[in-house]
């Protein structure tokens, strides 16, 4: 099934989805999550059975302010589809689909250490690659863009954006 193919095809379920350089695109709401990702893994026509990840973009300014992007794939159809599902700045929270897809477990662990957007329900959510004790989430542009002051073989090295000469 082609892109504009499986876009047809979810139309009824999807009114906005559309296909954007050649990927099927299309957008959930918090609360309906995982109704439709259930619903795109048991169709048989779509069998979008393979969680492929979840990441999340941030867009200081803007409400939603995250969208999360959830990939799936068919291994029985080999089709794709993104499920994008925008999440305020206020309450960043969804439900977290590892009932449904166990591998999104550190997909999701890793959205929260970095963006800090909880999945409620997460068997585990903890964060996965910074320290338990680190303060904010890196991946959040609302972050310093040059990191944390580093202490190397006896010297400090301020963040990249706070170097001069």
């Amino acid at each position: 099934m082609t892109p504009q193919q499986l876009i047809e095809r979810i139309r009824p379920w999807f009114p906005d989805a559309i296909v954007a350089r050649g990927q099927a695109i299309a957008s959930a709401d918090r609360e309906e999550l995982l109704g439709t990702l259930e619903r795109l893994r048991a169709d048989e026509d779509l069998r979008l059975d393979f969680f492929s990840g979840v990441t999340a973009i941030d867009w200081p300014g803007r409400e939603p302010r995250f969208w999360l992007a959830y990939e799936l794939y068919s291994l029985d159809h080999k089709h794709r589809l993104r499920v994008k599902v925008g999440v305020a700045d206020g309450d960043a929270r969804v439900p977290s689909v590892t009932p449904l897809f166990p591998a999104a477990n550190f997909h999701e662990r890793e959205v929260f250490d970095l963006f800090g957007i909880s999945f409620d329900g997460h068997p585990d959510l903890r964060r996965i690659l910074l320290p338990e004790g680190w303060e904010g989430h890196p991946l959040r542009k609302s972050e310093e863009l040059g990191g944390v002051n580093t202490q190397y073989k006896g010297a400090f090295i301020p963040p990249v954006d706070k170097r001069t000469g």
